[in-house]
């Protein structure tokens, strides 16, 4: 169920606490901030809310130069499923990496379960994605994810993560 949907109750909020409540967004350059993902792998183009360490959902995009679209397939382009899987981690990530104590650390997949595949995705679509981080216990934990389109569920699976010791940054100079 979608944040902004569920009632007070089950948010933990007030009434009052979760109409004043703002969506918290991060644009592309403060989601290349957190994420340490590059073109041509970032595969989020912003973060529309999040509440760090708890969610985040955000869009992407599809366009039809996406460099998968010469090859899968030729002639009628459909986003691989493995890229609408990583998407989702990359979401999930966002809300984990945006925790003050994770700044600069990378998530790592630890697995993948119950995946279901329910539409194809093509150019022109702006997939919306959600992940919610529902276990944290030290560096591992899990997450539920979802990606829809126009409203309809295009993919949704339960994602395994791990947080690496190191950032991004320390692991490029240590393997220098």
């Amino acid at each position: 169920m979608e944040e902004a949907t569920r009632p007070a109750q089950e948010t933990g909020q007030t009434a009052g606490e979760e109409a004043r409540r703002r969506p918290r967004p991060l644009t592309a350059a403060q989601l290349a901030g957190i994420l340490p993902h590059r073109y041509p792998f970032v595969l989020v183009d912003r973060i529309t809310d999040h509440e760090p360490g708890q969610w985040a959902e955000g869009i992407k995009c599809v366009s039809v130069n996406e460099p998968w679209c010469q090859g899968h397939f030729p002639g009628q382009p459909i986003m691989p499923g493995v890229l609408l899987i990583e998407a989702l981690a990359q979401i999930g990530a966002a809300a984990l990496l945006s925790m003050p104590e994770n700044r600069g650390k990378i998530a790592l997949f630890g697995g993948i379960r119950s995946a279901r595949f329910r539409a194809q995705v093509t150019p022109g679509d702006v997939v919306a994605l959600r992940c919610e981080l529902t276990e944290l216990r030290g560096r591992v934990g899990r997450g539920q994810a979802e990606a829809r389109v126009n409203g309809k569920t295009a993919v949704r699976a339960e994602l395994l993560f791990a947080i690496a010791e190191e950032s991004a940054e320390e692991s490029a100079e240590n393997n220098a």
